[in-house]
């Protein structure tokens, strides 16, 4: 598989990476093959997370006897955190460790003032190779970019939500920042993987991150890569233009300009309920305390719309809550029903 430079990091990836999230929804054993299989195929950058449950596991059972074959990056916020990953990964270095979600100047300044120094530290001794950060903000990302340590981002980029192509990416590009491209199919709902996929590849600079749970999803993502035939047709670049007018009028960017609510409502954390239910095991779904602070929350929404009057992109916020709520309880009620019948089956 072709392979790019990661910005000032010198790191050379394959074109495209594989994301951590869905990868604990498999069996440990199906996860572990699909990972290797992804290595056999080429790919040779893997993104992980301290937050993302069993994920870190998986890689690092995976990657016992491969790791010299793998560029591993993974995020967090703490010292406690690498040393946590790192025990998790199996390894005694990190390629690439990022800040998870720096999203607000708190944020930044939390970084700055408390993290930094360890961090640093870790990059002296050879526990991490490179620092970098990962945000849902683009106010937040323009200003963090400028921290002198952070060689690469990791930032929501697809065909719908392509807001960092205007300031963001030629920014990063003059300070030589490797761009890493999450959510390149927007949280699952952009179901055609060829457009999705095929739309990133037309930046030379940019690694996409797609998370993969089946082997036919990393089989026909490899098949694009390897088909070098990126450009899009008139066709398909109508068709993206038909998605985007109609997956783009009820898509939450998490940019978080709706927040804070004067009620107290995690709005965005509501408005993903169906997304994180998509994404992560169901037990693990249910028993997340975002999840249940966030349903919880949404009891206090008193529809005043204050929200949609400060969202850019005009989302009918207030519709797309209880979308979620129904959505939610309905998965409440099968889940229970799925698990009487388990236990009924187990007598």
């Amino acid at each position: 598989m072709q392979q790019i430079r990661l910005g000032k990091t010198g790191l050379q990836v394959s074109r495209v990476g594989i994301g951590g999230i869905p990868i604990t929804r498999p069996s440990e054993e199906e996860a572990i093959k699909l990972i290797q299989y992804a290595i056999d195929l080429g790919v040779n950058f893997i993104d992980t997370a301290y937050g993302y449950g069993v994920s870190e596991e998986r890689f690092g059972e995976a990657l016992k006897e491969r790791r010299e074959e793998v560029i591993i990056a993974t995020k967090g916020w703490t010292e406690d955190h690498l040393q946590t990953s790192l025990k998790r990964l199996n390894t005694d270095y990190i390629d690439l460790w990022q800040f998870h979600g720096i999203n607000s100047d708190k944020g930044i300044a939390d970084v700055i003032e408390n993290q930094m120094d360890w961090a640093t530290k870790a990059i002296e001794d050879g526990t991490v190779r490179h620092l970098g950060f990962s945000s849902h903000s683009l106010k937040i990302a323009l200003k963090a970019i400028e921290i002198e340590q952070f060689e690469t981002i990791q930032f929501p980029l697809n065909f719908v939500s392509n807001e960092a192509l205007e300031e963001l990416l030629p920014k990063t590009r003059e300070l030589d920042l490797g761009f890493i491209a999450m959510k390149p199919f927007a949280g699952g709902r952009l179901k055609k993987a060829e457009l999705a996929i095929k739309y990133l590849l037309q930046f030379e600079d940019i690694l996409p991150d797609p998370g993969i749970e089946r082997f036919k999803d990393i089989e026909e993502i490899v098949e694009i890569v390897n088909s070098n035939n990126w450009e899009l047709s008139e066709q398909e670049k109508q068709e993206i233009e038909e998605i985007k007018a109609k997956v783009g009028k009820r898509f939450c960017r998490q940019c978080g300009y709706c927040m804070p609510c004067p009620e107290n409502v995690i709005i965005f954390g509501v408005i993903y309920l169906k997304i994180l239910y998509e994404l992560w095991p169901a037990d693990w779904y249910f028993n997340w305390e975002y999840v249940k602070r966030s349903v919880e929350s949404a009891a206090n929404c008193v529809e005043c719309g204050i929200c949609e009057t400060k969202c850019p992109y005009e989302l009918p916020i207030r519709g797309m809550i209880k979308e979620s709520l129904k959505f939610h309880q309905k998965a409440v009620e099968d889940y229970k029903k799925s698990q009487t019948k388990a236990r009924v089956e187990s007598l």
